[in-house]
């Protein structure tokens, strides 16, 4: 019995003496391997097992090159992807839309409660999660047996070695590099068009009830870095904030992301946001939340945007 069979079979076994219904609990059919093209005699050198270090800092080995994959989280699907292996993926979240052929991939449950027996049914080699409300997730996949990195840089650097890491877990550490290249140029590409520009004072927002934004030590404050801003927000993390704060550091430019926690279309019309040089001067700018929040190759395309809202000159 394969290590992904055992362990669909300990999830059953565990599933049954908690008493919890087992239906819709089915083994996936085996799936024959198509023999694997011959190999560069460097890319031999690299075969598994390869070990590596995932963002929880953990030391993961990964047996054997992973056919089957599952994705607790939209960006990670997003990496999978971009790194050409789509069609390794036997599982996704409910909030995985993109790229568009993501859509007829079976779905495991949603980014905060994914469903531990369809992950089973999936019978991946490889689960690729995040840390904070997955972390839990992380530790009764493991106790079933299952392979499992943890994906959650929280800088633009963290990033490259996150996606890196991905690639070295799953046999794609080259075209990891080509992927990880082609940002790198494309944000270099952002950065010689700002130039020597003074940094802009900004805010996001990323959820407007109550007002919550993002601080130091986060992706989003280091895309805003890149982008050549300088964020107003100089707590650390996720923060709430306070719309007294907010007039006090009154910001240039104002993001805000489009999403379900926020809807900037109606920000001149709260009361008190009048008072900001932003909305007097028309400089707010809505962000497509799925560009700047997901760590995910897409990210490069999030700091453009930023850019040219805090530096339409230069573009």
């Amino acid at each position: 019995m394969n290590r992904t069979s055992r362990f669909a079979a300990t999830l059953v076994v565990a599933l049954m003496l908690a008493a919890v219904p087992l239906a819709g609990c089915t083994s996936a059919s085996p799936v024959a391997e198509e023999p694997a093209p011959v190999a560069a005699a460097e890319d031999v050198a690299a075969a598994f097992p390869v070990t590596v270090t995932d963002d929880a800092g953990r030391e993961v080995t990964i047996d054997s090159e992973p056919m089957r994959i599952v994705s607790l989280a939209p960006s990670n699907t997003e990496i999978v992807a971009a790194l050409g292996l789509l069609d390794r993926l036997v599982g996704v979240t409910s909030f995985d839309d993109y790229p568009p052929e993501v859509e007829g991939l079976p779905v495991i449950g949603d980014f905060a409660g994914p469903n531990l027996e369809a992950v089973a049914a999936a019978e991946p080699d490889l689960v690729l999660a995040t840390t904070g409300v997955q972390a839990d997730v992380i530790g009764q996949l493991e106790d079933l047996g299952a392979t499992v990195i943890a994906v959650d840089p929280v800088d633009l650097d963290g990033l490259f070695a996150s996606i890196e890491m991905v690639g070295a877990a799953t046999g794609a550490s080259e075209a990891a590099l080509a992927l990880t290249t082609s940002m790198r140029d494309d944000l270099a590409a952002v950065t010689e068009a700002i130039g020597d520009a003074e940094p802009v004072t900004c805010f996001l927002e990323i959820a407007q009830d109550p007002l919550f934004t993002a601080g130091t030590g986060t992706l989003l404050d280091d895309l805003i870095t890149a982008a050549g801003g300088a964020n107003v927000v100089t707590e650390p993390g996720w923060v709430a904030y306070s719309l007294e704060q907010l007039v006090v550091d009154d910001p240039e430019v104002y993001l805000a992301t489009l999403g379900s926690m926020s809807n900037p279309a109606d920000l001149a019309s709260r009361p008190g946001y009048s008072e900001l040089a932003a909305v007097a001067s028309g400089r707010v700018h809505v962000l497509e939340d799925n560009l700047v929040s997901r760590p995910g190759p897409r990210v490069v395309e999030g700091v453009r945007l930023i850019a040219e809202a805090l530096h339409p000159e230069a573009f």
